[in-house]
């Protein structure tokens, strides 16, 4: 069994900052990617930032020079530094691991954290 969970969200002004974390924990061999995805209220889920266990990153265009994407492979820990925060961040954030675990590859997910942003 894996766990992942997030922690870091929060209430910020426009053109703030919040550092978001997420571990994950359990049966783990090893961790392929890590990634964090948002969701605004009314809109789909999409892609902000992932890190893979090489560390390529890749960035979602709406967020590129203001968040950082980074990772602790030793505590199978990723990290989303998101700095310049407008209204449009706001949202729940979710992170996602891709696994090796007892149980084979998998993809698992958090329980998401909020992000406001006001204006």
């Amino acid at each position: 069994q894996v766990q992942v969970v997030e922690s870091g969200g929060g209430l910020v002004q426009a053109g703030g900052s919040l550092r978001l974390s997420c571990a994950a924990s359990g049966s783990i061999f090893s961790v392929k990617h890590m990634a964090w995805y948002r969701q605004a209220p009314g809109k789909q889920r999409e892609l902000a930032a992932r890190i893979f266990s090489e560390g390529y990153t890749d960035y979602a265009d709406s967020v590129k020079g203001r968040f950082t994407i980074s990772r602790d492979n030793a505590k199978n820990t990723v990290y989303l530094q998101m700095n310049s925060l407008r209204p449009e961040d706001t949202g729940v954030y979710f992170c996602l691991a891709y696994v090796w675990s007892s149980g084979g590859l998998s993809d698992y997910w958090g329980q998401g954290t909020q992000v406001t942003v006001s204006s």
